[in-house]
């Protein structure tokens, strides 16, 4: 094997694909990347056997080939090579060359065969989809997916299509998100499939504002194809909790808020949030929201905002991270905020989204 790169582009591919190497498996190919010289394209590929990831960019091949070598250590030394034009070469003993007209590198490799292959998706019907639209859906529901791993069907992102609707509905027992967007072309598939935070998170990573992306799925695995880089993913086996029980009708008793607003005087009121002491109080009166925290040694905070709002005086408590991680994450210079009273969830409803969202006791 033998080619020519240039630097940046070679550091932008391992930083793609480096994402998901572990250094503490107990199979030391693991911390490896996977070098394939194809025609003309270079492919890199790391996998932790639940997550893979490809990128493939452009170089000057000279001679085909493949090679695996220590991703960190490669990596260091791909950063701190003095010219933009790096020459690599293989020798038969897995030794790599790593060179340029003044400085050179050996280091040692292990041949492809040990690394394990990345499934294959052949005969499969492609789902196509908006990658803006698609990045959009994410950053909607990622927030709410859970992190207790003793509720692993909930560690990750519930998927369905069906009759060319895609919904992503998110939870972690506290609150729920649900997206819900139309798929461009026609689609006659039903799928449903939970993705993991991890391969979500990878997702967001490399997701552009624009183009499109492809899925695949098969029984276990999906893949979602972005053009230069492939992500293949484990999907998580189990049932997903029934969500549609959960979303609540439409409330008449909804306050009108300026999101922006809303959201900077809960960032300062979560200032004197503790573990024991987490809930922000929202007092809710006739075109008034007052929100205020107390919190016994430490010391109290209260803000007013003018809001539209016409229904009954009611008192709620949140945790201010979750109202946070939502109010951030939407566009809309206005929402609405369904509440019934203090003990019911509150809601926040646009035009194909929903976040449900448990009030918290206040001390």
């Amino acid at each position: 094997m033998k080619f020519k790169v240039e630097k940046s582009s070679l550091i932008m591919a391992i930083q793609t694909v480096g994402n998901v190497i572990t250094t503490k498996s107990a199979l030391p190919i693991l911390s490896n990347i996977l070098i394939e010289a194809q025609t003309n394209t270079l492919k890199l590929t790391a996998t932790d056997l639940d997550i893979g990831i490809t990128c493939v960019i452009p170089v000057d091949i000279a001679e085909a080939g493949a090679i695996t070598v220590p991703a960190k250590r490669f990596s260091d030394i791909i950063k701190e090579f003095p010219l933009e034009m790096i020459s690599i070469t293989t020798k038969k003993n897995n030794q790599v060359t790593i060179d340029s007209e003044m400085c050179q590198f050996k280091i040692m490799g292990l041949i492809k065969e040990e690394f394990p292959k990345l499934p294959e998706f052949k005969d499969q019907k492609v789902i196509k989809i908006n990658q803006g639209v698609f990045k959009e859906m994410l950053s909607l529901t990622a927030f709410a997916v859970s992190l207790d791993e003793t509720r692993y069907v909930l560690n990750g992102i519930l998927f369905k299509i069906n009759h060319g609707l895609l919904t992503l509905v998110s939870t972690d027992g506290k609150r729920l998100a649900m997206v819900e967007r139309k798929l461009a072309g026609e689609s006659d598939l039903e799928i449903s499939m939970i993705v993991p935070l991890k391969t979500i998170q990878e997702l967001n990573r490399n997701l552009k504002d624009e183009g499109e992306l492809s899925l695949v799925v098969s029984s276990n695995q999906a893949l979602f194809d972005l053009g230069n880089v492939g992500i293949v993913s484990r999907l998580i086996e189990g049932e997903f909790p029934d969500y549609k029980q959960v979303v609540p009708p439409v409330s008449e008793n909804k306050m009108k808020v300026a999101r922006s607003q809303l959201l900077l005087a809960v960032k300062r009121a979560a200032l004197l949030a503790t573990p024991d002491y987490q809930a922000v109080k929202l007092e809710v009166f006739k075109n008034k929201l007052v929100i205020s925290k107390s919190t016994p040694d430490i010391g109290e905070f209260h803000e007013e905002l003018a809001v539209e709002y016409q229904g009954r005086e009611l008192v709620i408590g949140f945790n201010p991270v979750y109202l946070i991680d939502i109010l951030k994450n939407l566009n809309e210079e206005t929402i609405s905020l369904e509440m019934i009273d203090g003990e019911k969830p509150g809601v926040i409803r646009l035009s194909g989204y929903v976040y449900i969202v448990l009030p918290m006791r206040l001390n």
